[in-house]
């Protein structure tokens, strides 16, 4: 799961161009809830009493909100990697981190994430995090099926939907279409209380600091810009039948068509 910067909030970068995690409000990402969701179905619908769901977040101090917002919504455990060299690090580092994490975890069948982080919306990390692994993927699922040792999910694409089938342990991704994630009550709050959540640094992962952090990264921001301020709209009018005409014009001017 990934703390991310809270969208409605005033969102900004450091003076390295990263994205300031630790001044402006986070939350859960919103695409992280659905694979929490998926897991918690996936151990319900098993009947399985000895089948446990951790969830797993890196980040900075206040990442571990996320943790806690999983653990409320009936997560068994939580585990929140955190250590100032991870900060700045691409997709390829928190992969390396998170494949560790899940090493150490260890005895682990399903690794479950959302299908993109909405602050980077990049959908690499959990191919990444099975290639570490040495595990199969089924990724951007929207229904899925578990059999036993079995699972099979179906794919959405532009023409047509796919049924994807793999044998356990493999890596799964889910998208918004698997269906809302529940809202933590006030049992499941009272709860999270008690259940255990870990806090690993790289050393307890064996992962060296020079391996991770935005000196080794593979992409870099170089320039940002804020965002300017709205302006008032254009009004066309169609008094004399030019309305059609006008708006094209306006569309193709900005590129949109």
């Amino acid at each position: 799961m990934k703390h991310v910067p809270d969208a409605t909030a005033d969102r900004r970068f450091e003076d390295d161009a990263t994205v300031d995690r630790v001044g402006v409000d986070g939350l859960l990402s919103e695409l992280d809830e659905y694979a929490v969701e998926q897991a918690l179905q996936i151990k319900e619908k098993s009947g399985d009493e000895g089948t446990e769901v951790t969830a797993l977040c890196v980040g900075p101090e206040g990442a571990v909100d996320a943790v806690r917002k999983a653990l409320q919504m009936g997560v068994d455990k939580g585990v929140h990697v955190s250590d100032e060299a991870i900060a700045g690090s691409d997709a390829i580092a928190t992969s390396l981190v998170l494949a560790e994490a899940v090493k150490k975890i260890g005895d682990v069948d399903l690794v479950v994430c959302g299908m993109a982080s909405t602050d980077a919306s990049m959908s690499v990390v959990p191919p990444m995090i099975a290639e570490r692994l040495g595990l199969p993927q089924v990724t951007l699922a929207s229904v899925i099926e578990l059999q036993g040792d079995q699972i099979r999910i179906k794919r959405d694409g532009d023409a047509a939907t796919e049924v994807i089938g793999a044998t356990l342990p493999v890596v799964l991704s889910v998208t918004d279409q698997t269906g809302e994630a529940r809202y933590p009550s006030f049992k499941g709050i009272m709860a999270a209380k008690k259940k255990p959540l870990e806090t690993y640094a790289l050393s307890d992962l064996g992962v060296e600091a020079e391996k991770v952090g935005l000196s080794v990264a593979w992409s870099a921001v170089e320039e940002t810009t804020e965002r300017p301020p709205r302006t008032a709209g254009e009004i066309v009018t169609d008094e004399d039948g030019s309305g059609a005409t006008a708006l094209a014009e306006f569309l193709a001017s900005k590129k949109f068509i």
